[in-house]
This record gives C-alpha cells, sequence and structure tokens, in this order.
C-alpha cells in the first residue's frame, strides 16, 4: 500500500508541476502582450485604432453598395433583358430558372430566400423560364428547377433539380448553401469537403431518385413523368 501511495503523490507531484509550467507559458506570453502595448506610443495605438476604422467603414460601405444593387433579398425579374443589366452590376449571382406549375420549384424559393438575406456578397434572382426562351436556349436549360452560378457576368455552374443536393426534396438549406459554396458563388465559411447531406445518409434517411431527361428544344419538368 505506502508503494501505491508514493506512487500515487508522485503522479500528483508531476501534474501539478505540469500545470505549474503551463500556467506559467501563458502568464509569459500574457506578460508579453502586455510589455507590447505599453511600448506602443500613443501615435502607434492611434494609426491602429485608424486602420480598424478604416476597415469596419469599409465593409459598410461594401455592404451598402451590396444591398444597393439588391443583394440581401430574393427577387424575381420580369424579363430576360432584366437578366442581362442584374447580372452586369453584381460579381457573384444566382439565378434560378422556375415554372409557376413545378412543385419543386417553391422547395428551391424556401431555401432561396433564406440564403438571400444570410449571404448579402451574392445577388439571389429568379426568372420565369417560360418567358425566357432566349436565354434558356443559350444557357441550355432543358430541367426545371436549374440555378445557373454566375461570376463576373459569365455562367460558371448549374445546379439541375436536386441531384447534386442529395438526391431528396428534404435537402437542408445547409446542403444548397455547400453547393453554391462549392462554386465559389457565395464566401461559404463551412467544409466544402464534407457535403451536409452526408451526414443525413448515416441515420437512414431516404433518398429519392431523380429522373433526369432531356427533351431537345423542350422544358422538362423535374418532378413529373408525364412531360
Amino acid at each position: 500500500k505506502m508503494a501505491a501511495d508514493t506512487s500515487v503523490d508522485i503522479l500528483q507531484k508531476v501534474l501539478e508541476n505540469e500545470i505549474l509550467q503551463s500556467t506559467k507559458v501563458v502568464e509569459e506570453h500574457l506578460d508579453a502582450e502586455i510589455q507590447k502595448l505599453d511600448q506602443m506610443d500613443e501615435d502607434e495605438l492611434e494609426r491602429l485604432k485608424q486602420r480598424r476604422l478604416e476597415a469596419l467603414k469599409k465593409s459598410q460601405q461594401q455592404k451598402q453598395e451590396w444591398l444597393s444593387k439588391g443583394h440581401g433579398e430574393y427577387r424575381e425579374i420580369p424579363s430576360e433583358r432584366d437578366f442581362f443589366q442584374e447580372v452586369k452590376e453584381s460579381k457573384n449571382v444566382v439565378c434560378h430558372f422556375y415554372r409557376d406549375t413545378t412543385f419543386r420549384c417553391q422547395i428551391m424559393d424556401k431555401h432561396l430566400t433564406v440564403l438571400a438575406k444570410k449571404h448579402i456578397e451574392t445577388k439571389f434572382l429568379k426568372l420565369n423560364a417560360e418567358k425566357s426562351p432566349f436565354l434558356c436556349e443559350r444557357l441550355r436549360i432543358k430541367v426545371i428547377p436549374t440555378l445557373a452560378l454566375i461570376k463576373d457576368g459569365k455562367t460558371q455552374d448549374y445546379v439541375v433539380g436536386f441531384t447534386d443536393l442529395g438526391n431528396t426534396d428534404d435537402f437542408t438549406t445547409e446542403t444548397l448553401e455547400w453547393r453554391l459554396g462549392c462554386a465559389d458563388v457565395i464566401n461559404y465559411s463551412g467544409n466544402l469537403m464534407e457535403p451536409p447531406f452526408q451526414s443525413q445518409k448515416k441515420y437512414g434517411t431516404s433518398f429519392t431518385k431523380l429522373d433526369k431527361k432531356t427533351i431537345r428544344g423542350k422544358l422538362y419538368d423535374s418532378d413529373s413523368d408525364d412531360d
């Protein structure tokens, strides 16, 4: 028992010593920081303050500029002509080509409304595909819903139906956010290597496979077979 007690004592002393050492390191680091601040003269502190204020002002101005260009809300644009104007004035644009009779477009609307408020660095638009035949032809949009992801005036990527979103109508807003992050059309702070729907899969979410047919020159509805 004596031996056991001794080894417990030794262990305790080692632990206490470890804690003391790490506390000392933290304290030394803090002392160095405080000393650095103390040694800063008035001018240096003032310059630091000014730099921070400038950065804050700049980000506020950027935010105001985005809002003035119609960012921050999910909007419908009336015509193809408006599309070109809207795309020209914003660096990042997500445009949903929809159709009134397509149920999946309403699901997409719900998520895009949330994301437009969250990601004001990007412009979120919707355009009736049936009223924009020229654009649908030019962008080769065959399946509804389709999101065109546009950077610097050029269409870089498409989200066609729900195929990239876990193949389910119940995909989360986070899943769509991740997909837009993959296209670099929003500032995404999560991990692109980990799609949110992967974790849903583990819990046995049922995935419904979407058919993806394209009929030449005709819009195909991703949620019905009789089109």
